[in-house]
């Protein structure tokens, strides 16, 4: 089944391999984040939508015995999913390329088992989890051949049967599709971007990707509906209301996910998630 994925020559990989999502890099968006202090309410939001989505996908109860989480980004500023996935399972690794990054998610959740890699290159045995979460991991790189490879890795980490829960910026979404045209460094300096992205790949592509490797698709589905053009408008009222008022504004916010089972949620949601089992 993967011999159908085409990838381009061996000198071609290794020049590509720490263009985009290299420790060094990752290290100083890690360390200007925290001199920047990211807005709780934004936190909050991304960590609730995710938490949502995640947790109808996972098994009820502790059913996994190791899960792996593919990078640590959103633990290292706050709760991330490492509560929700603590719950349904024995052991939880979680992995990042960056130092900084790991380092500061170990400090937040002491029991996560912490191993500073990259994701194209996973220091584990074949089949040695029960389930990997890869919530926008893989669309940090410049290309899609990273991307293949991250997939690979995924699958032979997985045991058989094993549960991965993936999602990925979804290009259909026209703020991702204008975002990808416009140059990163006008991005980054208007501060709509504050690191990199990268490459990505539709529902469509990413399922047939998925198939090639040799996983049955279970779910696909879009996540994260509010525009978030409209978020730093919302961060701004946030400010001035009580936590009790910022939740009851955040459920607000949650209730746009139903327009994921609408046929236009295809172009609202800002990613694409897919949930497939290694057969």
């Amino acid at each position: 089944m993967q011999d159908r994925i085409k990838l381009g020559p061996p000198i071609r990989k290794m020049q590509a391999l720490f263009k985009q999502m290299n420790s060094s890099y990752w290290d100083g968006v890690a360390k200007s984040l925290k001199e920047t202090k990211p807005k709780n309410f934004w936190r909050s939001y991304n960590d609730a939508v995710n938490n949502l989505a995640f947790s109808r996908w996972l098994p009820v109860g502790k059913t996994a015995l190791r899960v792996l989480k593919t990078d640590l980004f959103d633990e290292s500023l706050g709760k991330g999913l490492y509560p929700l996935l603590r719950e349904n399972a024995e052991s939880v690794f979680g992995m990042d390329v960056s130092s900084v990054t790991a380092g500061r998610a170990k400090l937040n959740h002491p029991d996560i088992n912490v191993v500073v890699a990259d994701v194209r290159k996973i220091p584990f045995l074949d089949g040695s989890f029960d389930i990997v979460v890869s919530n926008s991991t893989l669309d940090h790189f410049d290309s899609i051949e990273d991307i293949v490879i991250s997939l690979r890795e995924l699958y032979r980490v997985l045991k058989k049967g094993g549960l991965l829960l993936i999602t990925l910026d979804n290009p259909l979404n026209p703020v991702i599709t204008i975002r990808n045209i416009l140059p990163f460094w006008f991005l980054h300096s208007t501060r709509l971007i504050p690191y990199r992205v990268g490459a990505t790949l539709s529902a469509r592509h990413l399922r047939k990707l998925l198939e090639q490797l040799g996983f049955k698709v279970v779910e696909v589905k879009t996540i994260m509906h509010f525009p978030r053009i409209l978020i730093r408008l919302v961060e701004a009222v946030s400010k001035k209301i009580s936590e009790g008022t910022q939740q009851r504004l955040i459920e607000f916010l949650i209730s746009f996910e139903r327009l994921s089972s609408l046929p236009t949620g295809l172009l609202t949601g800002y990613f694409t998630g897919i949930k497939a089992i290694k057969q």
